[in-house]
């Protein structure tokens, strides 16, 4: 019962549910940037350098014969790696420019605090009390 009550104190706790929320958004957003790079952007580069699609560029291996039954070829898929490289580039980019931005938001936030308060003078009651203490202590 104390593992149970653990986990749901873990679970409930805001940081959890915001890593939670965070992990969604972020596999939507990467489901989002990986067409737009499947299907804007790499199309136009593919007829600019010859009518190539990427994900069709791949160096085929030998073909395999084991016992008379020719396997199909294995493929090194470079050009799906290709596009994968342009995604996390385009995801790494969106990502520090959100945290760029959170920071600057962060920095003039952090500027615009109120400077904390001087201390307070002591009043007349509290200087007169420290004067009996320090007179006390002389005695």
């Amino acid at each position: 019962m104390a593992f149970i009550k653990e986990f749901k104190e873990f679970a409930v706790k805001g940081n959890a549910v915001d890593m939670a929320v965070g992990v969604i958004i972020g596999g939507a957003f990467g489901k989002i940037v990986s067409s737009i790079v499947d299907d804007i952007i790499m199309p136009p580069i593919g007829y600019l350098i010859g009518g190539v699609n990427f994900t069709d560029l791949k160096f085929e291996l030998p073909k395999v014969v084991i016992e008379g039954v020719e396997l199909a070829p294995a493929t090194i898929n470079y050009g799906n790696f290709i596009q994968t490289l342009i995604d996390f580039t385009i995801i790494a980019l969106c990502v520090f420019m959100l945290v760029k931005g959170i920071n600057k938001i962060a920095k003039k936030k952090a500027e615009e605090a109120p400077a904390p308060e001087a201390p307070a003078e002591p009043s007349a009651e509290e200087k007169l009390l420290t004067e009996i203490r320090d007179l006390l202590k002389q005695k």
